[in-house]
């Protein structure tokens, strides 16, 4: 399922396999969290922006339009007409973001709907049944995301209960996996290590879930509140006691400099709605930085938005062209804007590993690094 081709440091190339495809890694998830990337974009086009995998979530899509009848149309594959991996986060990051209508207890998690306030139990036997309902190739176990910095003893109790939740979901997971109207019997499961910004906690609970039958470890519960800094602290304290054989995430995370320095420190999946949520407030990364085309310095620009970019956009459209479209509110702007972000961070990936497969990522690193986070 998970192979490693080579290394360059910590950096890591591999190969990803899963029911719906090989990925090659390391690889950006694009984030469709109701089964579609804000902004109109569809699956076939992110066909055209070198997307290896699209991401769904599992809270959202249970609620509308509800995961029984995905199942009962096909699966999320068929409903969205997306024929690559997916993987589906487990609804673990709303215990963390619906803070104010939430209850946590030992069997699981009780919300409030954020769209009719009505309540939903959740816990690790429901997030895999969702999980399963909807057919995607990589499940995300179920987690508590703390918001950071919390009381040391909160987080030692939280990740104390997700590793037990985590103990459920696997067995959960064999059964659901085993049923004869399974919608993939492939489905492949991720646990989580969670811990704050605690460095015995975060080392105690890797060590913990890498004995148990995961197909992949994620680090949860960063870029939440702390500093970039600890974000790199934490993965390098967590990251000599990841199972070396299995593909490595960093949840939510993030901006293109986070990536490579992720990169550098051996996590091979990341994901972020950053790229998408910018791009639709007309923020746009380039290989010389972000730009934010609203300015009124490129009114009459008729340069592309990177002119080293073949994405859809800029073979098409100039700077000026998509300054009006925004100014005049056109939906045509984020439709273009968010294409051109997710190809960039497409091919960002490409990049890292054509670095790591000349030996070259340490060059890149220093290169880019800094240069594609900064504004221009």
């Amino acid at each position: 399922m998970f192979k490693l081709i080579k290394k360059e440091g910590r950096a890591r190339r591999g190969e990803f396999t899963c029911a719906h495809g090989t990925v090659q890694t390391p690889v950006f998830m694009n984030v469709g969290t109701q089964g579609a990337i804000k902004g109109a974009v569809s699956a076939p086009d992110l066909k055209e922006l070198h997307t290896q995998i699209e991401l769904s979530n599992t809270y959202h899509l249970h609620l509308r339009p509800g995961d029984e009848l995905v199942k009962q149309l096909g699966g999320l594959h068929r409903f969205m007409n997306w024929d690559g991996p997916i993987l589906t986060d487990s609804g673990g990051f709303q215990v963390f973001s619906l803070a104010q209508l939430r209850n946590i207890k030992e069997e699981g998690v009780t919300f409030a709907s954020h769209i009719d306030g009505h309540r939903i139990f959740m816990g690790p036997e429901e997030s895999m049944q969702i999980q399963s309902n909807l057919g995607s190739d990589i499940a995300m176990a179920f987690d508590e995301c703390v918001e950071n910095p919390s009381p040391y003893d909160y987080v030692k109790k939280s990740t104390e209960r997700t590793y037990r939740w985590l103990e459920r979901c696997i067995a959960e997971h064999q059964r659901l996996n085993a049923l004869p109207d399974c919608v993939n019997p492939q489905q492949q499961l991720f646990g989580i290590n969670q811990g704050g910004t605690y460095p015995d906690l975060r080392v105690w609970h890797m060590q913990q879930i890498a004995r148990l039958d995961c197909d992949g470890f994620a680090i949860g519960g960063l870029a939440v509140g702390e500093s970039t800094q600890t974000m790199y602290d934490i993965i390098d304290q967590v990251e000599p006691y990841m199972p070396a054989d299995k593909p490595r995430y960093l949840m939510g995370v993030g901006t293109p400099s986070n990536i490579i320095e992720g990169t550098a420190r051996g996590i091979d999946f990341f994901d972020c709605v950053m790229p998408a949520r910018n791009a639709r407030h007309g923020k746009l990364f380039t290989w010389n930085g972000t730009i934010n085309i609203k300015n009124e310095k490129y009114k009459t620009d008729t340069r592309p938005l990177d002119e080293g970019c073949q994405c859809p956009t800029c073979r098409s459209f100039s700077r000026a062209y998509l300054r009006h479209l925004f100014k005049a509110e056109e939906m045509l702007a984020m439709r273009l804007a968010v294409m051109h972000n997710l190809y960039f961070y497409n091919e960002l990936m490409q990049r890292i590993r054509d670095a790591l497969d000349n030996g070259e990522f340490e060059d890149f690193r220093a290169e880019y690094s800094q240069r594609v986070s900064q504004r221009v």
